[in-house]
């Protein structure tokens, strides 16, 4: 039996290889999160949240971030990106069961102005 993988979003995809996590601090918070970056397009990208994550407590759809991005070449300095969260997403039952997918969007480059931006 062939397996067959449908697209079943409305556009095509393309993969961003270049950043492979966040950090992201909020105000009042003395930890930093840190999350692994999943399901990239062109459009945006989704951060992989547990369910049980203190920052989903914290996170509210159209919050502006200015998140640390880091790159899969080490090499490579982390970038601060001005970031929007676009959507926030249970997965019941598909490949991340128990965890959130957080839509982003970068939104600019702020690594000239490394203060934290939030709403």
């Amino acid at each position: 039996m062939k397996n067959e993988f449908l697209e079943k979003r409305s556009e095509p995809r393309s993969i961003i290889d270049e950043y492979y996590s966040v950090n992201l601090s909020m105000d009042k918070k003395p930890s930093v999160f840190q999350f692994l970056i999943w399901d990239m397009s062109l459009k945006g990208m989704c951060l992989l949240v547990k369910e049980d994550s203190d920052a989903l407590n914290h996170l509210k759809v159209g919050q502006i971030f200015n998140m640390k991005y880091y790159k899969r070449d080490s090499s490579k300095p982390a970038e601060f990106l001005k970031t929007e969260i676009r959507h926030i997403s249970k997965d019941d039952e598909g490949r991340f069961k128990g965890h959130y997918l957080v839509g982003i969007e970068i939104l600019e480059n702020h690594n000239s102005n490394r203060q934290k931006v939030h709403q």
